[in-house]
């Protein structure tokens, strides 16, 4: 197993914790800690053990974004270091978008560029009331990586998109929240007891429903309506045949909690 230096993980009850840790960097991510989200995410996709997942940063940042430093130390080679960075960070965000297990993002203080971009890439996203927002790419001349440009125009439409990647005007949790990037705000002393609890409502939960609701989601805006209603239809089949299907129906006729954990 993968001995992370730039992450912590820790694994228990159906539950991943992936946590940022380059506290003394901002939790800014580099080479290494791309490549070892990749692996992290990889390693959640495959591990059917696995049935929700958290993740957030050590200290008072949740992800600064890029490692700047790195950028500029790279010199004429910034080009393929960057290439390189998000080859991994991509492979990430692709395997954490498309696993079975729901992503929860728990924002524990600021999260600008890369770090916005992971941020608003959860299934359920739950911010500290002290958590801000900005993308902050222009700032450095860069445009956007990490998922953004795909995720963000959906959650708060195209031009409120517009305005926060071409001003990295800063919104606050509560500013995040009301337009559409946030499930929840909650108090920095409760982030992660909240997070842990919706984490295991989805470890107990029908993981074969929630992987299908994920990939439905996702194919939605790409779709004609005639090929979403197919997989709808095809979905909704493959769940309720399912063990975890047959056991929603058969605590539905019994009224009692279904175990989900037995399919």
């Amino acid at each position: 197993m993968h001995e992370y230096k730039t992450l912590l993980w820790e694994q228990a009850d159906g539950i991943a914790t992936i946590t940022l840790n380059r506290p003394d960097a901002a939790n800014s991510l580099n080479l290494e800690m791309a490549h070892e989200l990749m692996l992290a995410a990889m390693r959640c996709d495959e591990d059917k053990d696995i049935r929700a997942v958290i993740i957030t940063g050590t200290g008072k940042m949740f992800c600064a974004g890029g490692d700047v430093m790195s950028f500029q130390d790279a010199g004429d080679n910034v080009a393929i270091l960057l290439k390189e960075i998000t080859a991994y960070l991509h492979s990430a965000n692709a395997r954490f978008a498309r696993m079975s297990a729901p992503l929860i993002i728990a924002v524990n203080g600021t999260a600008a560029g890369a770090g916005f971009s992971l941020a608003i890439s959860g299934d359920l996203v739950l911010a500290s009331d002290k958590a801000k927002f900005t993308m902050a790419y222009t700032g450095i001349g860069a445009s956007p990586d990490g998922s953004s440009t795909h995720f963000l125009p959906r959650l708060v439409g195209l031009r409120r998109a517009q305005e926060l990647m071409f001003t990295n005007r800063v919104l606050s949790a509560d500013e995040a929240l009301e337009w559409g990037m946030l499930t929840k705000v909650v108090s920095a002393d409760e982030l992660l007891t909240e997070a842990q609890a919706l984490a295991r409502k989805m470890a107990d939960g029908p993981s074969l429903a929630h992987g299908e609701i994920k990939s439905l989601l996702l194919s939605s805006s790409s779709n004609t309506l005639e090929t979403q209603l197919e997989l709808e239809s095809r979905g909704i089949a493959k769940c309720v045949s399912s063990e975890q299907g047959k056991e929603g129906l058969k605590a539905f006729k019994e009224k009692r909690k279904p175990d989900f954990n037995r399919g």
